[in-house]
């Protein structure tokens, strides 16, 4: 069988759609390869969301150039053919993020494969996670217009799922073992809108294509749900009691890039440093336990030293579990471009740093309530006999900490196990399986 090399970057959005194009290819005929020098060609899934992942993304198209010759370029990039083009030329073909068919068409030009008649039965699923947990993508594209973004420009409008092929798609992963479902949009919450929450069937079941319909039903699979990228809306309060009555993991990512009203203007962006504390209050008081992470960019066109201690009052007074903070960076076509009074990049990066060491105090004091408590730990590793490494419902993988556990010596990877908190660090917990 042709063999097809596959780098694949960005965002767990991009990667389930490296996931489909691989299945996809799989069931062609084609053959995957660990290395440039044994795959008959590469393709690229890129990300082009802020200058850094270009940069990356440009970076690993010349690589692969360099280490094979041939090859096709996907994903976010994508969607500026001309970015790609102008340093690279002799690349295959370029196509945008989704664009599955298109990329499918270019390795079969450029590499013939014979087409398993098996395959068709049977078709091939190619995952990128472990077997235990995987992303689920509800939707695909972006409604809202920030300025600091050009993701509905790569991406598209809003385009929700069917959702009864979302739960079917649930429920197969759950059947080959999957323990954990990640769900994932560029907004979550939004999830329906497009459709005007249309009802569809799975099995012989309604099912309306609404988050907290949605989820009602998937619980019923016995896998944890975890929710990311979900906008503030006042709609979400609707999903804390499926959480507090342990349905969905009580874990909320939460974009909210800012706490100065006057930047979250700029940025287009909803709420402030009161309305953002009240909605976290809201939740907390039907989920006291409620494990929030959230995003902040600083160093945005206009913000002053006030506007980052404010932050910084913010992060103090709301007591997020994780967060992620990122030096504002110009996107080309993003509307904040033209914004007045840029911050200087030395700037950026001290208040980045201030920041991050600010929050670190708070996660470690966050951590430490969790001393002789017990949590349920999913195991991701077993590095060594008798300790695992796993994540409680606070932890996703990736981006927040893991929990090391003492154990019996006779668990697996993709079980659950009790632990009894031992010792706390600021991003990683210990502790002893009971």
């Amino acid at each position: 069988m042709p063999k097809i090399g596959f780098v694949s970057l960005g965002c767990p959005k991009a990667l389930v759609d490296s996931e489909q194009i691989l299945s996809r290819l799989k069931a062609l005929g084609y053959e995957t390869s660990p290395t440039y020098q044994e795959a008959e060609l590469v393709v690229v899934n890129t990300c082009g969301f802020i200058t850094p992942a270009v940069e990356e993304s440009l970076e690993a198209i010349g690589e692969a150039l360099r280490e094979n010759g041939r090859v096709v370029v996907t994903g976010c990039l994508g969607a500026r053919p001309e970015a790609i083009r102008e340093r690279y030329p002799q690349v295959l073909e370029v196509t945008g993020p989704g664009e599955v068919e298109r990329v499918l068409e270019a390795v079969q030009a450029a590499l013939p494969a014979p087409r398993d008649p098996f395959l068709d039965l049977v078709p091939p699923q190619v995952r990128l996670t472990p077997r235990h947990y995987a992303y689920l993508k509800l939707s695909e594209g972006c409604d809202h217009r920030c300025s600091f973004c050009i993701i509905p420009r790569l991406r598209g409008p809003l385009r929700s799922r069917d959702a009864g092929e979302v739960l079917a798609e649930a429920a197969r992963l759950v059947a080959t073992g999957t323990r954990e479902l990640l769900l994932i949009a560029q907004d979550l919450s939004a999830y329906g809108v497009d459709l005007r929450h249309r009802e569809s069937f799975w099995g012989d079941r309604l099912v309306k294509a609404e988050l907290k319909d949605l989820l009602r039903h998937m619980a019923e699979l016995g896998a944890w749900i975890r929710l990311h990228y979900v906008y503030p809306y006042p709609h979400v309060g609707e999903l804390l009691p499926l959480m507090a009555e342990g349905k969905v993991l009580p874990y909320l990512d939460v974009p909210l890039q800012h706490a100065s009203e006057r930047i979250l203007r700029l940025m287009r962006r909803p709420g402030g440093y009161e309305s953002h504390l009240k909605t976290l209050q809201a939740w907390r008081e039907v989920v006291p336990d409620l494990a929030l992470r959230s995003t902040f960019i600083v160093g945005f066109p206009g913000e002053t030293e006030e506007d980052f201690q404010l932050l910084l009052d913010f992060l103090e007074a709301a007591e997020l579990d994780r967060v992620g903070v990122f030096p504002y960076s110009p996107v080309e076509g993003a509307a904040a471009n033209a914004l007045p009074d840029p911050v200087p990049e030395e700037v950026k990066e001290e208040r980045r740093t201030r920041l991050l060491e600010h929050q670190a105090r708070i996660s470690l004091r966050k951590n430490q309530r969790f001393v002789g408590r017990t949590l349920e730990v999913l195991v991701d590793e077993l590095p060594e006999p008798g300790l695992a490494v796993g994540r409680s419902y606070r932890d996703s993988p990736g981006i927040d900490g893991v929990v090391y556990v003492e154990t019996d010596g006779t668990v697996r990877v993709g079980e659950r196990v009790w632990a009894r908190i031992a010792r706390a660090e600021t991003y990683d917990l210990h502790g002893v399986q009971v």
